[in-house]
């Protein structure tokens, strides 16, 4: 999880646009990442896929101010509003971006060709009509990072008293590796945001990438004892970290739609 969404990235670079704080060029440099390259298909009348740079400019001709985060699951519908056709889309994709205001949603379908070494990515963003209601289960900032502190805090103590793999220092060990592999010429979020949602998102990720590396512990604990680890243990353990999944991504969504929550309340 200390990679950033294809949506995130998208989002929060389209923001710093639309707020003046970018160029359109690096704006849509910015959202591609290491990807080969990103089109839009879909967007009101334009024929055919655009480039970001074009996509970003239409969408703000449309009325898009601000563009919000999406990060669904089967069961769990986080940031979405409807219609069915466009929760499906998002749910299976696990991300989508929504510009309110004009009502129009964008999905990512990823594309790879290549040999190991030489992959292309190409990312087709397609666009599609969203509601126009209340997103599913977006908390504020404060919210979202009180939330993950108290979730993280009960799942050390529940993990620690299963005595199964995800809290010992192993896991925290392997966790810093991966926070600094990742963190080398990573850039949170865009200009623009708050910088308590830079770091509700910098808490958020490294929660999430915790749960990955638990769940590779505990895969690896599995295999070294077997049934040494009661299937009680392991389903309990799923439980708690699920929960924390759960709670983090909530508060990854909560950073990355600051830019636009304050729009809103703007507004108001």
């Amino acid at each position: 999880m200390l990679d950033e969404p294809r949506a995130g990235r998208l989002a929060a670079w389209g923001n710093a646009l639309f707020a003046g704080l970018v160029s359109p060029d690096e704006a849509a440099t910015r959202a591609v990442g290491g990807d080969t390259v990103h089109r839009v298909i879909g967007l009101p009348d334009e024929d055919g896929a655009v480039g970001l740079t074009l996509a970003f400019g239409r969408l703000r001709a449309l009325g898009v101010a601000g563009l919000r985060v999406a990060l669904p699951a089967p069961g769990h519908p986080l940031g979405l509003s409807g219609p069915a056709e466009f929760n499906a889309a998002a749910i299976e994709a696990g991300e989508a971006v929504i510009g309110p205001g004009p009502g129009l949603g964008l999905v990512p379908e990823v594309h790879r060709a290549g040999p190991a070494g030489d992959v292309v990515t190409e990312v087709l963003w397609r666009c599609l009509p969203v509601r126009a209601a209340p997103p599913a289960d977006v908390p504020s900032l404060g919210e979202a990072e009180r939330e993950l502190a108290e979730v993280l805090r009960q799942a050390t103590e529940a993990l620690t008293r299963l005595d199964v793999a995800g809290a010992g220092p192993m896991a925290l060990a392997r966790l810093e590796a991966y926070r600094v592999r990742m963190e080398q010429g990573r850039r949170l979020l865009a200009p623009g945001y708050p910088p308590r949602a830079v770091r509700v998102l910098e808490f958020a990720q490294r929660v999430g990438a915790l749960v990955e590396i638990a769940d590779e512990s505990a895969e690896d604990e599995r295999l070294a004892h077997g049934a040494a680890v009661s299937a009680a243990q392991i389903g309990e353990r799923d439980r708690v970290l699920r929960t924390v999944e759960r709670a983090a991504r909530r508060a990854r969504v909560a950073a990355y739609n600051a830019y636009a929550e304050e729009l809103e309340r703007q507004r108001d």
